[in-house]
């Protein structure tokens, strides 16, 4: 049944010029050179610290190393990151 979903899914994305991240709720990650993180559809704060933020996404972890991190704001479904970032890794489920 869950592949007949998708395949739905799919189909009515294509059909109405939808973004797949909105259609199968995936993550958007938006990177400013090593400065910058903007992270849409996350599902909460796993852990932070100033060089480590582990992020719960929809299907898997992101974790985000660096320097001096910060979060500039956090809302219910995204997240920004200021620092120097020097990695960034989505771990699959």
């Amino acid at each position: 049944m869950q592949r007949k979903n998708r395949r739905w899914s799919r189909w009515t994305a294509k059909l109405l010029d939808l973004p797949q991240d909105v259609v199968f709720d995936l993550p958007r990650f938006t990177m400013i050179g090593n400065r910058q993180l903007y992270i849409e559809n996350h599902r909460g704060v796993i852990h932070f610290s100033s060089d480590l933020l582990k992020l719960h996404l929809s299907q898997g972890v992101l974790e985000v190393r660096g320097k001096e991190l910060t979060i500039r704001a956090i809302l219910p479904e995204e997240v920004f990151i200021e620092g120097i970032i020097t990695d960034v890794k989505y771990l699959d489920s």
